[in-house]
């Protein structure tokens, strides 16, 4: 009963977001959620650090930052959410180009719940409730992310440019169905063992054309039920400009750290953020990341600050904590993360979060 529960206020969610054009604060969500359960583990404080396949999602300039005579990089990540409800993949691929310092990149994202029922149906015509009249349908959202990074090394310095054109596809079972087109754009300036970043995403305002396909049986159902018949509309999402800043310390000849601090900045209006103000919010994340031989590595980051209110009108600080483990095997990196991804009592939200990357080098001929 719980889990029916949960998709039905899932599929809610996916409806407001697609069906008011007032309530377009949260479009396209699911892609500020992120990949990579290295990123997860530091509160997803990584737009200066994250330099392998899964930097497609979150700088397309960190890409170039994987070294050409890396060779090939498949990345692949599987999260679940609410107890499997909400399912959340990643798959990627990065290859280096023949020029020096250059590399594309081809994403897959896809964040789906499976499984709701369609009770559209649940009424037979003279008022009876015919229970084998209840289907199924799933409702996803799929990103395919087209991405180009450029290394330019000058001196002691590493400037990285790099680009997303990303094709973005939304479907509500057979009722409804989205195209969208967007572009990101990111910067890294590695200075020593400083790192500074710039992340653009959105920067053209990405736009989703969603068209609905209704039975005539369905629409009568819906307006006896007081639901709204929506019509074929055009949902904009907003761009999003990230700060952010990396330091890398060497401890020992065997430990080292790096902390990363993101400044967010959303231009959809008034958000519950740390700095809550219409048309610009901003929210900050933190995380840390330590490693022992480039082996084993310890990750802590918090991020997504609200101000809440308890019944007795009380105000608090309420964040989003995450703890991750990663493990180096030859080319083979296995990450974990354990985060909260859910509401704001952090009662049975924490979700797991697992991600692989492999790297294939080219053989060398002697």
């Amino acid at each position: 009963m719980s889990h029916c529960l949960l998709r039905y206020t899932a599929l809610s969610l996916f409806l407001v977001s697609t069906l008011s054009l007032a309530a377009q604060k949260y479009s396209n969500e699911f892609l500020s959620i992120g990949v990579s359960a290295r990123a997860h583990g530091m509160g997803t404080a990584v737009i200066a650090t994250q330099q392998d396949v899964y930097a497609a999602a979150w700088n397309p300039a960190g890409l170039s930052g994987l070294a050409p005579e890396a060779g090939l990089e498949v990345g692949a990540m599987h999260a679940e959410w609410f107890g499997g409800v909400g399912n959340f993949d990643y798959l990627g691929v990065t290859l280096p180009l023949s020029s020096k310092n250059q590399r594309l990149g081809l994403s897959l994202i896809r964040f789906g719940i499976d499984q709701i029922p369609n009770t559209l149906s649940l009424y037979e015509a003279d008022g009876t409730i015919n229970f084998d009249n209840v289907t199924e349908f799933s409702a996803a959202d799929y990103a395919f992310l087209g991405t180009y990074s450029r290394a330019f090394i000058r001196d002691k310095d590493v400037v990285r440019i790099g680009g997303n054109v990303k094709v973005i596809h939304r479907n509500i079972g057979t009722f409804a169905s989205s195209w969208g087109f967007g572009l990101d754009i990111g910067a890294q300036l590695q200075r020593q063992d400083w790192t500074f970043a710039l992340l653009a995403r959105d920067v053209t305002t990405t736009f989703n054309a969603w068209s609905f396909s209704f039975t005539e049986a369905e629409r009568e159902q819906l307006e006896l039920t007081d639901n709204l018949v929506p019509i074929n509309s055009v949902e904009t999402t907003n761009p999003t400009v990230i700060l952010g800043v990396a330091r890398n310390f060497q401890l020992t000849p065997q430990i080292g750290l790096a902390a990363e601090l993101d400044l967010i900045a959303t231009t959809d209006g008034k958000r519950n953020t740390l700095v809550s103000a219409d048309p610009v919010s901003l929210d900050p994340a933190f995380g840390l990341e330590a490693d022992y031989g480039d082996f084993v590595f310890l990750r802590a980051g918090v991020s997504q600050l609200q101000r809440i209110r308890d019944f007795g009108d009380t105000e608090a600080i309420n964040s989003r904590p995450a703890l991750g483990l990663g493990l180096k095997v030859g080319q083979l990196f296995v990450d974990y993360a354990y985060t909260n991804l859910g509401d704001d009592s952090g009662r049975s939200t924490y979700s797991h979060i697992v991600s692989l990357r492999l790297g294939i080098k080219p053989r060398t001929i002697e």
